[in-house]
């Protein structure tokens, strides 16, 4: 393993299992990338160090989700210099919202680029990571116009398949 590119922050280990696609997001690029459990409110020294020590330990990006009063993406903002994505979890109680408000009302002077809750959101913070890498990796950002066209593909088939399945008669 080479040296992580992105750092992935959970405010729990429960979290897991809603945001893994940002994982699999960075894998599909070949992004090393590392995961951590810290909570703004339970570890907030450890989110410090962590968030004050990413640069020089070779971080470029670092995606942090959280439910609830989810202020795990703005506490690392106010320790770094480097882009940070938030990722507003699924709570029970209310749905997301409760993360998404928490994660999108930053003040002036922390920028947090916040994903969608649930769904894609966790998938688009990994290749917004991509994206973010890709503007000084060449390498890396003509792979992602690859993958744009291949998009592009997926779709067109997804298309002219369901246009087929509107001809074909019911069973």
């Amino acid at each position: 393993m080479g040296t992580p590119r992105v750092g992935i922050l959970m405010g729990s280990d429960s979290d897991w299992p809603k945001i893994k696609k940002v994982a699999v997001a960075l894998e599909e690029f070949g992004i090393e990338f590392e995961v951590n459990v810290m909570s703004a409110h339970r570890t907030p020294h450890a989110v410090a160090d962590y968030a004050t020590s990413a640069e020089e330990r070779g971080i470029g990006v670092i995606i942090a989700a959280a439910g609830g009063a989810a202020h795990l993406a703005g506490v690392v903002a106010a320790h770094t210099v480097l882009p940070v994505i938030g990722i507003p979890v699924p709570t029970a109680d209310l749905g997301g919202m409760d993360s998404l408000l928490a994660t999108v009302q930053m003040p002036g002077d922390v920028p947090v680029a916040s994903m969608a809750v649930g769904m894609g959101g966790p998938r688009n913070a990994g290749l917004f990571a991509v994206q973010i890498l890709a503007t000084g990796d060449p390498e890396l950002r003509a792979a992602f116009h690859k993958f744009k066209k291949e998009l592009v593909g997926k779709i067109e088939t997804k298309n002219a398949n369901f246009k087929a399945s509107l001809n074909e008669p019911n069973g």
